[in-house]
């Protein structure tokens, strides 16, 4: 099953399941998972650290550092969707709610091109 065809509700309840089939619910508190999740993140950034950032563009290139990365990134999803799953949050609903306030922080017109409110560039310059 591909991105495509699969959906949030499919993830969550996979992970549903594998946390359900070892009796892990009882471990999965929201401190528990959000420190997991943190730890997860590190792990994914170990495979970034020290490379420039072209380097790390290649990662996409070679199959095995790519597969490595698709690991931890799957950890990562996995602790996501289980917080979402252990406080009942619609990740969907609460990932377009975050897009529309992302949008009103950080208008396309005056960010096109730069990295945030500090860029030196300031807004409508990034571009010309």
């Amino acid at each position: 099953m591909t991105d495509e065809r699969t959906t949030v509700a499919q993830l969550r309840q996979l992970v549903d399941q594998f946390v359900s089939q070892r009796d892990w619910h009882q471990f999965h508190t929201p401190k528990n998972l959000s420190m997991a999740l943190a730890i997860e993140a590190a792990e994914l950034m170990e495979h970034f650290q020290w490379i420039e950032p072209d380097e790390s563009r290649a990662v996409a290139d070679d199959m095995a550092k790519r597969a490595a990365v698709g690991e931890e990134l799957a950890d990562v999803v996995c602790y996501a969707l289980a917080m979402a799953n252990e406080l009942g949050l619609d990740l969907s609903t609460a990932l377009r709610d975050k897009m529309v306030k992302n949008a009103q922080k950080y208008p396309a017109e005056d960010y096109r091109g730069r990295w945030g409110p500090d860029d030196p560039r300031g807004p409508g310059e990034a571009n010309s």
